[in-house]
């Protein structure tokens, strides 16, 4: 039997923090950090950061829809990031770490505001959702020592996501 396959491209803050709560679910084939949305060609960690080249940090997440439905994906999404602040995520201030949802067809850019759209109504937030939903562009993998950070140097990643705030709010621990 052929896996099936799609991809879903989702920024949240750090990237490093959006690949556990991903990996661990039946029907994720892959989850790679990585940069989207700016206007520089390749670019590095460094320059991302810096703010100037347009890319915001983001993870590129291939999937068996078959298995796990690019709605829970969104549903995952929501709960790990902060769709009320459009200034970068918990401790990561700035332009590379702003949220957003980035549709590869028409099909995800529907979902996606539909679940937006859930989400406001829920009056889950007191402040407006903020979370852009727009396009994709290409996709850059980012340097070999960012994927699955939380593997390669569990420590660091347990101190980094402590400092950083995601876990204040229970329903951000994973």
């Amino acid at each position: 039997m052929t896996k099936q396959h799609e991809t879903a491209i989702l920024a949240g803050g750090c990237f490093w923090c959006m690949i556990q709560p991903f990996d661990q679910w039946d029907g994720i084939h892959s989850v790679t950090s990585g940069y989207t949305g700016g206007h520089v060609v390749n670019p590095t960690y460094e320059a991302v950061k810096s703010g100037e080249t347009g890319h915001t940090e983001a993870v590129q997440i291939e999937f068996d829809p078959s298995i796990i439905s690019y709605e829970k994906i969104l549903d995952i999404y929501w709960n790990i990031s902060d769709p009320t602040d459009a200034g970068g995520q918990f401790i990561d201030r700035g332009s590379s770490y702003r949220p957003g949802i980035f549709y590869l067809t028409e099909e995800q850019k529907l979902k996606a505001e539909a679940s937006k759209e859930a989400l406001e109504q829920s009056g889950a937030y007191d402040k407006p959702i903020v979370t852009e939903i727009t396009p994709a562009e290409v996709f850059y993998e980012a340097e070999e020592y960012h994927q699955d950070f939380y593997k390669k140097d569990p420590e660091h990643y347990k101190a980094y996501r402590a400092e950083s705030g995601r876990d204040k709010d229970k329903s951000l621990v994973n």
